[in-house]
């Protein structure tokens, strides 16, 4: 990978050229401590459906903890999918303050705005 494409990845910048997987972590690398978004909200951002394809990239994100793919959640607010394990992600998130209701994160309080 190109040291411009990794600048403007952690920059949260998409630019011409950018793979699919690039562009979504560009997208995940805009969510702020605290807050959280979904596969759903990166495919929109995206101009696509492709959630599975979101998570696929957050899956093989080679740029975390700088692009924080712990922070993208299922639509419902559950705490799908994570490499390190899903108690690891509910840990992460619990200590920037993200608020769970009923074990899924409560969007209403803690959705980002992309």
């Amino acid at each position: 990978m190109k040291p411009k494409t990794e600048a403007e990845i952690l920059a949260g910048r998409i630019v011409k050229g950018m793979t699919f997987n690039e562009q979504a972590w560009a997208v995940c690398a805009r969510v702020p401590k605290g807050k959280v978004t979904t596969y759903a909200a990166i495919a929109r951002e995206l101009g696509t459906q492709a959630y599975r394809a979101v998570g696929n990239a957050m899956n093989k994100n080679p740029y975390a903890p700088r692009v924080p793919c712990h922070r993208v959640v299922g639509s419902d607010g559950s705490l799908t999918g994570f490499a390190a394990g899903v108690e690891k992600k509910k840990r992460l998130l619990k200590a920037e303050g993200v608020v769970f209701t009923n074990g899924k994160v409560d969007l209403r309080q803690s959705a980002a705005e992309l």
